[in-house]
């Protein structure tokens, strides 16, 4: 691996381009005659709409138009979005209400769009707004996720969105029976608004008679086939393109309703028309992430082996199905339900619940940040519980090397692992035998200090499917076509290296194009932590196709059988021939005779099997008892990626991805009051981590390449978050347990963190 392009910390080559100006977002790159759009959203988080009268905003000055619900159904639109549904135990469809492009009959959260204003400049459309006339009753806001309250949606009487499971039930249950010790945990899940440093924006043109919308999203392939849906035209008349996105993290990975407006209105007007969020409108209107809370028990025979595992959690759909929910919380938290631990008897369920809050869908990890989440909480508090080392406890029950290949009881097949030895380096690596120095230092001065960790396993997800396509221009570069979608993890970067590597074409003549359906055949997109491994796959299996053709050509070019030719991943050899060739020559020559098919090759390739990485979180936490500050004092990682292409680039995706589990942990806290207005709309009232709220991160790679790709790769980019939820809250947990609280659940905020202290204290006297 010591070739350039395999594991070496290549610099970004993209962040030139943004530092300096030059990057191409969706609000820069713009028609600029355009039409601005404006959302007249809900103000309430429900009601039933009596009146709807925007005669008087499509006859203010600089408007072009007004759409509402009714316009869109007059125009032939398909009203309703998409919506994942899963099956309920008893073998029924979740529930399937329609979630309405505007508003149509109710208001079901504050925030839902009601209208949308197409106007000259922005404040003409804004102040358009102010004259429609939205007349409604209001209805109880359903706040809480349990059953029953007011009905949001008549499919779902008991606001129930579905009641999923999986496992053998009767099984579980007599092991629990027969369990030496059981050992319970009821936690909590908190809700976060994504914040993603761009927010959400598109625009759309007619390009002669075809559709082009542009969306700072993380695929184009399936907005294109939801806007065929949706429009009611063929896919072939629609181009949709990503320019460059500031932040994704899943929330941009789907459909909103603004895009399909905007796409009627530019056919509608004959106009390029945009529109751009601001930020307390993402806050009230982008997807939300997490949100549930989670009954965990363990049971446990007499050696402390895990023998049964059993899980309800309850999930807040939020107002509607936004386009994956019904799914997160079932079946890709099952993904990795039992984590890394050698157990068969399992039994999940899970119910989903619909409430008067924006809906809820991806956030980075969408499912197994939670599954890991809880179980790693359990495993602490049966570590306290059963008065064992909670190192050893994990080691006891860790799934052990000679068991791999292993299939876990949710169907899922580990290909390898060793995850004693990524323990035992991460044990190294956080020093935790100076912990209780450290910790009795900061007692001495009335600090308390808590450690806490997490070996998590994560699922690499999405579709298992990628296509790459290499083209020779005749400016003598070379463009990689990618079917995935940079959202900031360095895509052009790694992309180029690893065609570099493949080639020995220089990676400052490769220029990554990604993000136009006209471009390339298709692509899944980004998320999942699915881009690197499938998009490189697909790289290598174009190479070698290349290889072969070029092989071929060169024949009887330098007059030698084909199979006399070798490449030695810089250079065409074959002995009788003084001809030593690059592939950028042999392009070129190609060129020379004609053989324009030389010049474009592309392969669509699905990897067999998904991939595991898997790591351990150590976090040390120290809080000031006088005030509940909650500080990370130190954060240890060290990872099992398998195999890395830029370790740079790697370690870059973990620290975000702890960054937003500290932030989820301590300081992100989304407040609604009881009538569904949002308390925490402005970065004002919503705290995300600054600079100052987190610790250096150490990052190690301790790898077992994995046999489920020829690159013996592992994803990256929700690793972090994964690991980090349960790392903070077992340290701010062991913090507080020696003083009395027993349950201790996120957001770990001064103001709970005192409260919790001062309740114990009262209760003592």
């Amino acid at each position: 691996m010591e070739k350039f392009g395999k594991s070496q910390p290549v610099k970004r080559t993209e962040d030139v381009r943004f530092l300096t100006g030059e990057g191409r977002y969706v609000d820069d790159i713009a028609p600029a005659n355009a039409l601005q759009a404006f959302v007249f959203r809900s103000p309430v988080a429900h009601a039933v709409i009596t009146g709807l009268d925007v005669t008087d905003a499509r006859e203010a000055e600089g408007v072009h138009a007004v759409y509402v619900a009714a316009d869109l159904e007059a125009a032939g639109l398909k009203l309703g979005m998409r919506g994942a549904t899963m099956k309920n135990r008893d073998g029924t469809d979740g529930a399937a209400p329609e979630r309405p492009i505007l508003a149509k009959g109710k208001l079901r959260f504050v925030g839902e769009p009601v209208a949308m204003i197409l106007a000259n400049t922005l404040s003409q459309a804004r102040d358009a707004a102010e004259l429609i006339l939205l007349e409604y009753d209001d209805l109880p806001a359903k706040m809480d996720i349990e059953a029953g309250g007011e009905t949001i949606h008549d499919v779902a009487p008991d606001n129930v969105a579905y009641d999923w499971h999986m496992g053998d039930e009767a099984a579980t249950d007599a092991a629990f029976a027969a369990a030496a010790r059981v050992v319970s945990l009821d936690v909590g899940d908190n809700r976060i608004i994504v914040n993603s440093m761009e927010p959400r924006g598109c625009y759309a043109e007619m390009e002669g008679d075809r559709l082009h919308i542009a969306i700072n999203g993380q695929g184009v392939w399936g907005p294109k086939d939801q806007l065929a849906e949706v429009l009611k035209i063929p896919a072939d008349d629609i181009r949709v393109t990503n320019p460059d996105t500031g932040g994704g993290f899943g929330m941009k990975g789907m459909m909103y309703p603004e895009y399909f407006v905007l796409a009627h209105a530019t056919r509608d007007l004959g106009r390029p028309v945009r529109w751009m969020s601001e930020r307390t409108e993402a806050m009230l209107s982008d997807n939300a992430g997490r949100d549930l809370t989670s009954l965990t028990e363990l049971a446990f025979d007499e050696n402390h082996k895990i023998t049964a595992y059993r899980v309800l959690n309850k999930a807040n759909m939020g107002a509607y199905n936004s386009q994956f929910a019904q799914a997160i919380q079932t079946q890709l938290f099952s993904r990795v339900l039992m984590g890394v631990y050698d157990v068969q008897t399992t039994y999940l369920r899970s119910i989903g619940y619909y409430t008067n809050t924006t809906q809820v869908d991806a956030y980075r990890g969408a499912g197994r940040p939670e599954a890991i989440y809880i179980l790693e909480r359990a495993m602490d508090r049966a570590a306290r519980e059963l008065g064992v080392d909670p190192l050893e406890l994990r080691r006891i029950n860790f799934i052990k090397p000679d068991q791999f290949p292993y299939k876990a009881a949710t169907g899922e097949t580990y290909d390898v692992g060793d995850f004693d030895k990524v323990l035992s380096r991460a044990e190294r690596e956080a020093d935790i035998a100076g912990y209780v120095a450290r910790k009795a230092a900061d007692a001495d001065r009335g600090m308390l200090r808590g450690i806490g960790l997490c070996y998590y396993i994560e699922s690499i997800l999405g579709d298992p499917s990628e296509t790459t396509k290499v083209e020779y221009t005749e400016a003598g570069r070379v463009n990689i076509y990618v079917g995935t979608q940079s959202n900031g993890q360095g895509h052009e970067t790694v992309y180029a290296q690893f065609l570099s590597d493949q080639t020995g074409i220089p990676a400052d003549m490769i220029d990554v194009v990604q993000g136009d359906s006209d471009k390339i055949k298709t692509g899944g997109g980004t998320g999942g932590s699915r881009s690197v491994t499938v998009q490189n796959n697909a790289t290598i299996y174009t190479v070698e196709a290349m290889r072969e053709a070029f092989t071929a050509f060169l024949s009887e070019e330098m007059g030698v059988p084909a199979a006399d030719i070798s490449f030695d991943d810089e250079r065409f050899r074959a002995d009788g021939s003084n001809m030593t060739p690059t592939m950028l020559e042999v392009a070129e020559l190609a060129r020379e005779k004609g053989r324009d098919d030389l010049l474009v090759h592309e392969q669509r390739v699905t990897l067999a099997a998904r991939s595991f990485p898997n790591g351990c979180h150590v976090c040390e936490v120290v809080i000031d008892p006088e005030t509940g500050v909650t500080r990370v004092d130190r954060y240890v990682v060290v990872d099992d990626f398998g195999n890395l292409i830029n370790p740079m680039l790697a370690e870059g995706q973990v620290h975000g991805g702890v960054v937003q589990g500290i932030g989820q942990a301590l300081t992100e806290h989304v407040i609604f009051d009881e009538d569904g207005q949002l308390l925490t709309a402005s970065f004002m009232d919503y705290a995300l981590p600054r600079a100052d709220d987190v610790p250096m991160i150490g990052f190690t790679s301790e790898p077992v390449p994995s046999t489920a790709n020829v690159m013996g790769m592992k994803g990256c980019g929700e690793a972090g978050t994964v690991g980090a939820l349960a790392a903070v809250s077992n340290a701010v947990q062991d913090a507080l347990w020696e003083h009395g609280v027993r349950q201790a659940d996120m957001p770990f905020t001064p103001s709970k963190v005192w409260e919790l202290i001062g309740d114990v204290k009262i209760a003592a006297e």
